[in-house]
This record gives structure tokens, C-alpha cells and sequence, in this order.
């Protein structure tokens, strides 16, 4: 699989991350319940063919995906990078909230070493937005921990320029984390270009909008308590058009023997800003149907009636 350096001073992550959201089960943002044993054997896998980052969160599934991640990746350390997150924390009711204040990032760093098992962390990144807690208190608490050896590399998430430019002037960014694809292209007027232009890294979550390109959704497979059943891409009017997009999606990803998903992936890295995409599993099936698309490259006539038909 293709590597790609993330920004100017990052490691070389292949084009494809592993995401662990789905694997944390039930919570408030959950995606209804998963088997902890598929989750853990889905990691392993995505390690046998080639992928080299995960990327995870202490609030997924509460602590949940972090400690599976700590399990699978025992023994094999030293054959991925681990991206993980702050700033969203939770009460003993499970009720989650923001907190970007320097003693609580120290405690989650804390916290998301133990429950991964591991020295250091990767990638450390700030998950979202605080608007009570002044940006630049939160970035020096997180250059604190690189010097202090518990972080690598320092990124961002859901970030806009004017906030990744507060943080460039006290340490780099070297890492942007926004949600791109097909539907969602919101970031590529301007952050896109601004994080090519400042050498900062794009990894992009969600680039098969939460399954909905996958080519394999089924609403009616949503279970009770998945998020998704409150988001208005997964409602009337937005779902019944968004399925007949994706159908001809399927229809030209056919031509060249691959999936409605495996189109929708390209298209993202096809982007010269984005170093990798992440793509979530909680089962070995869907990472290796992820992966057998894994280095297809769209043709200009494709991406020609890509645009035709999502504009």
C-alpha cells in the first residue's frame, strides 16, 4: 500500500488508516453494539495487509475502542502508529462534554497510555473545538507532553484556519483530522489548500460519509441506538437522494471491477493535500473489502462524471 509523509515532519502513513469509532459499542454517539473479539480480530488484520496507522478516541464507546486497540496491538507495537485524541471527556452518567483545559488533557493523556498499552502516543490530537478555553492554553499543554516524550507528533481535528494558525504560532501543526468526501466537501475551498500550502497533514475521516458510499448500506440494518438515526444525511429528503447518487456511483466503479466504496475512497485521495483516509471497521470482512480496492486510481473521464453527477 501507498505511504504518504504526514505534513513536513510526520511519520510515512499509509493511504489508508484504520478507524475505531464503530468498535467502542454503545454510547450516546455509538453505532449500536459490536462483537469485541470481530473488533480485535479486525485490527490484526488490517496490520496483515499493510495498514500502519489506527486512528482511535478516548471517548469512543467511553474508553471502549482504546482498550481493544491496547489488546490487538499487543506484541505488534512496532508495526503501527497510534492516533488518538482530546478534549472530550465524560461524568460517571456517561454524559459527554468539552474540556481543553491543561489538567484535563494531562489526565487523558494519562489515561489513553494505560488503556492502550503503550510509552508514547503517536499522534496526539485535539478531537474538537473548545469555545470556553482559549486555543493557545490547550496547544501549550500539548507541547509540554512532546518534550516530556508522551506525545510524537501534535494535530488537529475540526479545526479552521484561524484556529490552526493560533496554534502554528507556538508549535507546528502537523496534523489536520476534517471530514471529507463526496458529499461533504465544505473543507476543499480553502482549508485544503491552506494545509497544502503550510506543509500540515490531512487525514480525512469519514471519506465514505459514515457508510452511506459504501455501496452496502441498508437503513434498515441501523440499529436502535446508532447515531445515524438523527443525522440528516440518513433522513428524508437527504437519504433517497444520496442512495440513487450512490447507485450510479456503483455503476461506474463496476466498469473497472471495483465497489461504490472503493470509488468514493479514491476520489478523497486523489486530493495532493490529503496524506491518508480513514475508514472505520469493526469486522475482518470489511477491512479486506476495504482494502481490495486499496491503490485504484480514478481516471479524468471518471472523475470528469464523478463531479457531473455530485454537483
Amino acid at each position: 500500500m501507498r505511504k504518504n509523509k504526514l505534513g513536513i515532519n510526520g511519520p510515512e502513513l499509509t493511504e489508508i488508516g484504520l478507524g475505531t469509532w464503530a468498535m467502542g459499542g454503545p454510547w450516546r454517539f455509538g453505532w449500536g453494539p459490536c462483537d469485541d473479539g470481530e473488533s480485535i480480530c479486525a485490527i490484526q488484520r488490517a496490520l496483515d495487509l499493510g495498514i500502519n496507522w489506527i486512528d482511535t478516541a478516548p471517548v469512543y464507546g467511553l474508553g471502549h475502542a482504546e482498550e481493544l486497540v491496547g489488546k490487538a496491538i499487543t506484541g505488534r507495537r512496532d508495526l503501527v502508529y497510534i492516533a488518538t485524541k482530546c478534549g472530550l471527556v465524560w461524568n460517571s452518567h456517561g454524559r459527554v462534554r468539552h474540556d481543553l483545559n491543561p489538567g484535563s488533557i494531562r489526565q487523558e493523556v494519562e489515561a489513553s497510555l494505560y488503556r492502550l498499552g503503550v510509552d508514547v502516543i503517536d499522534l496526539y490530537q485535539i478531537h474538537m473545538p473548545d469555545r470556553v478555553v482559549p486555543v493557545e492554553k490547550s496547544w501549550q499543554e500539548l507541547v509540554r507532553l512532546k518534550k516530556q516524550g508522551k506525545i510524537r507528533w501534535l494535530g488537529v481535528s475540526n479545526f479552521d484556519i484561524a484556529l490552526m494558525q493560533r496554534c502554528q504560532a507556538i508549535h507546528p501543526v502537523d496534523s489536520l483530522q476534517p471530514p471529507y468526501n463526496l458529499l461533504h466537501r465544505q473543507v476543499e475551498s480553502e482549508i485544503l489548500p491552506f494545509c497544502l500550502t503550510q506543509g500540515i497533514g490531512v487525514v480525512a475521516y469519514s471519506p465514505l460519509a459514515s457508510g452511506l458510499l459504501s455501496g452496502r448500506f441498508d437503513k434498515h440494518r441501523l440499529a436502535a441506538d446508532d447515531w445515524r438515526r438523527h443525522s440528516a444525511d440518513f433522513t428524508e429528503p437527504l437519504i433517497s437522494r444520496h442512495l440513487r447518487q450512490v447507485e450510479q456511483l456503483r455503476l461506474m466503479a463496476a466498469r473497472h471491477g471495483k465497489t461504490a466504496g472503493h470509488l468514493a475512497l479514491a476520489w478523497v485521495l486523489r486530493h495532493p493535500a490529503v496524506t491518508s483516509a480513514i475508514v472505520g471497521a469493526h469486522t475482518v470482512a470489511q477491512v479486506e473489502e476495504t482494502l481490495s480496492g486499496a491503490g485504484w486510481r480514478i481516471v479524468e473521464q471518471d472523475l470528469k462524471e464523478v463531479e457531473q453527477l455530485v454537483n
